[in-house]
């Protein structure tokens, strides 16, 4: 039996945005010709998987339904909440509609991760289905590459060929995630790889109330054009808890499927900044170097409220001490000790460290050293133009 793709598709980006009301869910952003969306739907393509079942709201219909056009994915079904109450209802909602046979194995995945080497991660599903059962849930883990704190983390043991999940940790502090990486702990990515009767067992185990209101949710829901219109009078009743809560940290069968493959959530402006930054050759146009007195810097993608730019600030070179009205900026330092001054503070920044530079504030960098320094920059704003700058100072006489 092929492998059901579910997308999780509700989430609403809005850590990327504190400044702007309207804008994108992080999976529809434009990055150049591709969303991570779509890349989500180019993974489930070929023989291993049965066609996509994507659980999202009314907001987002038509964006889904353009991508899975432009992605050629005629045969699909949508699943509509009426409300928003968290991936629990969510994932056993999706897996309770008619389409999915009880014995189908099911993959959970986000429409917001960007993974690498997809034939690997198809190789390593086809592997564990095998050992797939009614009772017992894979989740997939990501080998860390560096001490975050912006993620879930989880311990196993080995029984037999598998790795038995002993222990989840939710987003550490720094000094704790060194730790659970020098024990092998991996990233909870947030997908998961059951098969239906498993889910449907564990959420009657666990989450009664759950079950009966996502039954009765599937069981008078609406269905028109390959969508599930859900209840809302009885998909309202669930509360609001996530998966990993309201099954993973409460049943015992929980296997881990361990990833060594390049991951993102692309969660944050600085793991988007770095994507450019690593394919920054697929974006550069000699075109859009731009030179001043203290260097250079190349505008590499202008997206739909923001815009990416390299800055390449020569030794002994200045920006102008300045600020902006309609745009706040974040920075990550990619080569060099640049000094940065942020209102009434000037601090060093290291390789790999961030700034942000709220509007309004005023602000400047400066190489004291003798190589360059490189900072990967983002802008967000509704007006991003060259001219919203007032220099306040300027040692190549450029101050308003």
């Amino acid at each position: 039996m092929k492998i059901r793709p579910v997308i999780l598709c509700g989430g609403a980006g809005t850590r990327l945005w504190p400044d702007i009301k309207k804008h994108q869910a992080k999976q529809f952003i434009d990055f150049g010709g591709w969303t991570l969306f779509g890349k989500t739907l180019e993974r489930i393509k070929g023989s291993l998987f049965d066609y996509p079942i994507i659980s999202t709201n009314i907001k987002y219909l038509n964006e889904i339904k353009k991508n899975l056009k432009k992605n050629g994915i005629v045969k699909y079904k949508i699943v509509l909440e009426p409300a928003k109450k968290n991936t629990a209802p969510a994932i056993l909602s999706s897996t309770l509609i008619k389409d999915i046979p009880d014995k189908q194995p099911i993959i959970f995945l986000s429409s917001d991760h960007l993974i690498e080497k997809k034939t690997k991660f198809n190789t390593e599903i086809k592997k564990y289905k095998k050992f797939l059962n009614n009772n017992n849930i894979f989740i997939f883990g990501i080998k860390p590459n560096s001490n975050s704190d912006q993620f879930g983390y989880f311990l196993t043991k080995k029984i037999q060929k598998l790795n038995l999940v002993s222990r989840f940790i939710e987003k550490p502090n720094l000094s704790k995630a060194k730790k659970i990486i020098q024990n092998d702990g991996y990233w909870n990515s947030g997908m998961f790889f059951s098969r239906k009767d498993s889910l449907v067992s564990n959420f009657k185990k666990y989450q009664k109330t759950i079950f009966n209101c996502c039954l009765l949710a599937v069981k008078r829901s609406k269905y028109k054009k390959n969508i599930y219109y859900l209840n809302k009078k009885a998909f309202v009743k669930n509360p609001s808890k996530s998966f990993d809560y309201a099954i993973l940290e409460k049943t015992k069968n929980i296997y881990a499927i361990k990833l060594d493959i390049p991951w993102s959530d692309l969660g944050s402006w600085k793991e988007i900044l770095l994507m450019f930054k690593k394919n920054k050759m697929k974006y550069f146009n000699k075109k859009n170097i731009f030179r001043r007195p203290w260097g250079n810097y190349v505008n590499l993608f202008n997206g739909n409220n923001f815009l990416i730019k390299e800055l390449n600030v020569k030794p002994k070179g200045m920006l102008s001490l300045q600020k902006h009205f309609y745009r706040s900026e974040h920075w990550v330092v990619v080569q060099g000790i640049p000094k940065i001054t942020l209102n009434r503070k000037l601090f060093s920044k290291k390789p790999n460290e961030t700034i942000f530079i709220p509007k309004g504030s005023i602000h400047r960098i400066q190489n004291p050293n003798k190589k360059n320094v490189k900072i990967m920059e983002v802008q967000l704003g509704e007006i991003l133009k060259e001219t919203d700058i007032v220099r306040y100072q300027d040692i190549y006489g450029r101050a308003n």
